[in-house]
């Protein structure tokens, strides 16, 4: 948990897909909120914490269920207001004296709900300021159980066909209830009402990036002291801000290593290396080793082959240049909120185990070093604010996401060296027509695979027999799914006559339409 500096907001998870929503929405509003799993809440972790308010998350259980999840009783005496929604709804009604009836997923007869839903108003209720102008409100609904009998102290305040009882209150003490999910963008004024939420809760909104910028630099001293520090920098955006946010706190005291494997787009390492070396001053060893990991890349194909081959020369040629620094007793990684959240066992027991990072594996631990952290308790989002408040360049914060392998796994089949030029030049191409088309910010990824087959095609007069490559471009919120981008005929047209007459090598250009699920972001 962060010092007590801000209003604090504490969610219970009891397993909802969609709780970080929760968060994301509430971070959106300056309030400062952490998710913890129910079985980790008791009484003493609420006091310790000392929220101003308390959410209770959806879940996929049934409160009908013997041993179900449960909130502490505790928390309905501590004087704190509480939102319960769809199973926390369901869980404030059962503890506090009312009936749940399971609907036919859990073994009831009650009615299920799922997807879209109407509720209309039944009274007047804080909670809902800014709704039901047109009389009803389109919300999202995802339950088999219901509650069917209030506890005392609540009221209706809003009802669906399905759900009697979709929205109510207990407004003495502060407690709201909801069916249905206010943070996924199909209840188009969720976010309102978590607005109104913490306005009733007493929420200042203090959680902005420029205090959290502040106290990031002073923990960080705290810290590290007079010691050094390294920072495996890939150029992504969360190691670029940890970069720049821990240069604030300690200077010369960082020491940022950028391991070139050789798989990177086309100028990227010189633009990397530029900006930090050259325009913000750090110290960044550029650790060329392209011949090395090409050379052990050569005729494989198996993807998780290529995989941990880059893996493990990846930490081999980290740890061969973090040696050569003098002193260095800690290790900077970009580890952010969401690592933190789904490293969290849910249903194993209230251990809590942070995941290994791809990117430096079990380095710190192999080479004695202790860890700093500094985006731990960021969204995505978040960290890009965070980098526009320590001055990064609006194009590099907005960047794309990229994978570590870096275009090994945009290259399916064998690597070379000739295939990689060509995927250089073509994902170029196509980049520079997203953002010619003003659309690179509309996009969450998007990059260009050459495939491991060759086609026949004409050129002039002549038979060409080259490669084919596939356009992807995706749109998502967090990358857990994604939707192809629905480019118009004719972008895609000029795209693909560009990359043709502008790559040599490339003779035919398909697009992906796939989603994820079932297919992956990336080719492999």
């Amino acid at each position: 948990m962060t010092d007590q500096i801000h209003d604090r907001l504490l969610i219970i998870d009891f397993g909802s897909q969609v709780t970080q929503l929760i968060a994301r929405r509430l971070r959106e509003l300056d309030v400062y909120c952490e998710i913890h799993p129910y079985q980790n809440v008791d009484a003493s972790l609420i006091q310790d914490m000392a929220p101003k308010a308390v959410i209770l998350s959806g879940g996929p259980d049934s409160v009908t269920r013997e041993g179900s999840p449960r909130a502490p009783d505790a928390l309905f005496d501590m004087g704190i207001p509480v939102l319960g929604i769809c199973y926390g709804q369901q869980v404030m009604m059962q503890q506090l004296g009312g009936l749940v009836e399971g609907g036919k997923i859990s073994g009831g007869g009650g009615t299920a709900e799922f997807g879209r839903a109407f509720v209309t108003p039944e009274g007047q209720l804080n909670l809902l300021d800014g709704w039901f102008g047109d009389g009803k409100e389109q919300v999202w609904m995802s339950h088999g159980d219901h509650v069917s009998k209030l506890a005392p102290g609540f009221e209706v305040y809003g009802t669906s066909p399905n759900a009697p009882y979709a929205i109510t209150a207990d407004t003495s003490r502060n407690f709201y209830a909801v069916q249905f999910h206010p943070e996924v963008h199909h209840t188009p004024k969720g976010a309102k009402l978590y607005e109104n939420f913490v306005r009733l809760a007493g929420f200042t909104g203090d959680w902005t990036m420029g205090a959290y910028r502040e106290e990031a630099v002073q923990r960080i001293r705290e810290q590290v002291g007079d010691k050094k520090v390294i920072c495996a920098l890939s150029g992504g955006v969360d190691s670029s801000v940890a970069a720049a946010l821990i240069h604030e706190a300690v200077g010369d005291q960082l020491t940022c290593v950028f391991v070139d494997h050789g798989l990177l787009r086309k100028n990227e390492a010189e633009e990397v290396v530029g900006m930090f070396r050259d325009h913000m001053n750090l110290q960044v060893i550029h650790a060329d080793e392209t011949e090395l990991f090409l050379g052990e890349l050569e005729g494989q194909s198996d993807p998780e082959t290529k995989r941990k081959i880059i893996g493990r020369l990846f930490i081999d040629v980290f740890q061969k240049y973090a040696d050569q620094i003098e002193g260095a007793e800690f290790l900077a990684q970009g580890t952010l909120y969401p690592d933190v959240i789904e490293s969290v066992s849910f249903s194993g027991g209230p251990s809590v185990t942070i995941k290994s990072h791809h990117n430096v594996g079990g380095l710190p631990e192999k080479m004695g070093l202790k860890l700093v952290e500094p985006l731990r308790e960021l969204f995505k989002d978040e960290v890009r604010a965070l980098g526009r408040e320590l001055g990064l360049p609006d194009h590099f914060i907005g960047r794309h996401p990229f994978p570590g392998p870096g275009l090994a796994i945009r290259c399916p089949g064998e690597i070379t060296r000739a295939k990689l030029d060509i995927l250089r030049e073509a994902d170029a191409v196509y980049i520079d027509q997203i953002r010619k088309h003003g659309l690179y910010d509309e996009i969450w990824q998007a990059f260009c695979a050459i495939l491991p087959v060759r086609t026949v095609g004409v050129m002039g007069d002549g038979r060409t027999y080259d490669y084919a490559c596939a356009l992807r471009a995706v749109t998502s919120v967090d990358g857990m799914t994604a939707d192809y981008y629905p480019f118009s005929h004719d972008f895609l047209g000029e795209t693909a006559t560009r990359i043709i007459n502008e790559v040599p090598g490339i003779n035919r250009v398909t697009y992906d339409i796939t989603s994820k699920p079932p297919g992956t972001i990336e080719w492999e």
